[in-house]
């Protein structure tokens, strides 16, 4: 198994287990004050991990596109937490995890439309089960 799948693994493992703690992190305070806490354990964490993997010359690598990209998925990405952290106050978390996780069938269209990444049969059929998984679950 390539090194990255495994990563993926690990990333989906994580990613599973930050929804259910994050909900009972979330008893008696607001979406925003609790996100606003957990960023700033992602923060420190990051910089932790980055001071122990990253080699201070590679910071001089960084260029003006590196940045407006990283920038823009920094956006994207706090959007995204600030309304999954909204939904998950309210709803259950398995029915929110798995419509944020329909952000699989956008990422697919976006890279197919923007990196000409291609779309195999497989990845299409994998892509439609899960709207349809979506459209399942959600319609409790």
């Amino acid at each position: 198994m390539e090194r990255w799948v495994i990563y993926a693994i690990i990333s989906a493992g994580f990613a599973g287990f930050t929804s259910v703690v994050a909900k009972q992190g979330l008893a008696g305070i607001s979406s925003e004050l609790g996100l606003t806490v957990r960023t700033l354990f992602v923060c420190a964490f990051v910089l932790v991990f980055a001071a122990m993997a990253v080699e201070p010359a590679e910071i001089k690598s960084l260029q003006k596109v590196n940045y407006i990209w990283l920038g823009l998925s920094g956006i994207t990405t706090a959007g995204s937490w600030i309304f999954y952290y909204k939904a998950l106050k309210m709803g259950d978390v398995a029915t929110v995890a798995l419509i944020d996780k329909g952000s699989v069938v956008i990422a697919i269209l976006l890279a197919w439309w923007l990196l000409k990444e291609a779309v195999t049969l497989q990845t299409a059929l994998g892509a439609l089960l899960i709207v349809v998984g979506l459209l399942v679950i959600a319609k409790k």
